[in-house]
This record gives C-alpha cells, sequence and structure tokens, in this order.
C-alpha cells in the first residue's frame, strides 16, 4: 500500500492507474457488482451446459440493459 502511495505522490493518480491497470480493474468489479445485483449472487442451474446458458442469458440481459443506458446520436446537418 505504501509503494502505491508513493507511486501517486510521485506521478500522478491517473499515471498509477494506468501503469497499474487500475481502471480495467473497477470496470470488472463494478460489472461483477452490477451481475449480482440483476442477476443474482450465483447461478441455479445444475448442470454445467445449463449454468452457461444461464450465464449467456444473463450476459444478454446486462448487454441490453447497458446499451439503453447509452446515448445514440444522429447527424442532424
Amino acid at each position: 500500500r505504501d509503494r502505491h502511495i508513493a507511486d501517486v505522490a510521485a506521478r500522478g493518480r491517473m499515471a498509477w492507474q494506468k501503469a497499474t491497470g487500475y481502471n480495467q480493474r473497477s470496470r470488472g468489479e463494478t460489472l461483477m457488482g452490477r451481475w449480482k445485483v440483476v442477476i443474482g449472487p450465483k447461478l441455479k442451474a445444475r448442470t454445467f451446459e445449463n449454468q452457461k446458458t444461464e450465464a449467456k442469458i444473463g450476459v444478454r440481459v446486462l448487454n441490453w440493459m447497458t446499451g439503453l443506458g447509452h446515448p445514440s446520436f444522429e447527424r442532424t446537418a
């Protein structure tokens, strides 16, 4: 922890985030948190094949919901 604090002080927070891959880790943690809230904390299917299908459905649902929050732009001129 002290090394990270020293890195932030020396190079700045944004450079530290880029060097450590913090942004990708943060995105992954946010995605898993969203998954647990929307889909649930565990898979309900018992067999591995059904679990794969359940996960694919969950991914499609989350991607659809994420797409609803993105603005769409159209050229007017």
